[in-house]
């Protein structure tokens, strides 16, 4: 084949890719993809404390990102940028993850600079990357407030409010006259109808209002009751108090609503109980304490009064296993999802409840 015959072949291959967009991508635009999540589950049933005990938790599955149904748009899709146009959806590192009432979820993915929002009712699925003012950099919270409003913290100093459409809606950079340093975890309270946003390096809370007004901060550096020494992570607890890890006093710190302090447990170490390098934490409705650690690559369990109870988990990428995990979330339905970072997935186990009276 000479020389010119190939530049003609080459030619004429791009010519007749040009006309399949050209014929194929008005029609594919038209059509709402529908998605599901990708999802994996284990052959046999994995539960903590390990049978013949009566399990606390039980594993569901992990997912690991969405992918679009085999429609004319995910069939061109596959068509004109290949096999892998579908892993462009699949996390990287997940940072946090969070559920709505009506069950969709988000998920912080910090490889990705997006957060991936997924309404499982309508099957609709969006990355959320903010505006071309203001784009999402380094997601690592997230969660929802009673009307479906997405709030994510991006540790490069900002916080994206997004409507439950997925239309961005506004951006605080401010906590009254001060800038956010590095917000990382980020709860709401349906009572008070706040949200709190834990600032890393300012070793504070700061309260907003839903429409983006500041209310009022709490705690500064220390190690005495209300203070922090590089807080990260935070989860509103169905009592009404709001739990912070309190990264390098290695503890979790309790408060109440308006900040005041109710007390703290955990101190560090390398055994069962001890707290290494704590991350996420969440508390279920009988008062357990989940607290995510990302050196001993597990989940561990507390009372109220921080008494050890039970690990979950372990080192290694198989089922109920874990990578330098981060972010938690217990939703209402009673499901645990645990950020497992580096295995680039969200794990997701069910929580007995009243598990201490014998009844579920």
């Amino acid at each position: 084949m000479t020389r010119a015959t190939t530049r003609q072949t080459a030619f004429h291959r791009s010519r007749r890719r040009t006309a399949l967009l050209v014929v194929l991508v008005p029609f594919a635009s038209g059509c709402a993809s529908q998605w599901t999540m990708r999802t994996a589950k284990p052959s046999s049933v994995l539960q903590w404390p390990y049978a013949p005990n009566r399990a606390k938790v039980t594993y569901v599955e992990s997912l690991a990102g969405f992918v679009p149904n085999k429609t004319s748009s995910s069939l061109l899709r596959t068509i004109v940028l290949g096999e892998d146009a579908e892993d462009r959806n699949s996390f990287i590192l997940p940072m946090a993850v969070a559920t709505g009432h009506d069950g969709r979820i988000a998920v912080a993915d910090m490889g990705r600079r997006c957060v991936h929002l997924y309404v499982p009712g309508q099957r609709r699925y969006i990355q959320l990357a903010g505006s071309d003012q203001a784009k999402v950099t380094s997601p690592v919270g997230v969660i929802f407030d009673d009307e479906l409003k997405l709030y994510v913290s991006d540790s490069v100093g900002k916080v994206f409010a997004f409507g439950a459409d997925g239309a961005l809606l506004f951006t605080l950079q401010k906590a009254g006259a001060e800038p956010l340093q590095r917000p990382t975890g980020i709860a709401y309270s349906p009572r008070t109808k706040m949200l709190y946003v834990v600032d890393t390096l300012a070793n504070k809370v700061d309260a907003f209002h839903t429409t983006g007004d500041f209310a009022f901060s709490f705690g500064e550096r220390g190690d005495g009751d209300g203070r922090f020494n590089f807080p990260t992570h935070a989860f509103w607890a169905p009592s009404g108090d709001l739990y912070v890890t309190d990264a390098l006093n290695f503890r979790i710190a309790i408060f109440d609503e308006q900040g005041k302090a109710l007390g703290h447990f955990g101190h560090h170490g390398d055994g069962s109980g001890d707290l290494a390098m704590p991350k996420g934490v969440a508390v279920d409705k009988d008062g357990i304490v989940y607290v995510v650690d990302g050196l001993f690559d597990n989940v561990q369990l507390f009372n109220r009064q921080g008494a050890f109870l039970l690990t979950l988990g372990g080192r290694g990428n198989d089922f109920g296993e874990f990578w330098l995990p981060s972010g938690a979330f217990i939703s209402d339905n009673d499901q645990l999802y645990v950020c497992d970072t580096y295995n680039r997935r969200v794990q997701v186990f069910r929580i007995t409840e009243r598990y201490a009276d014998g009844t579920s």
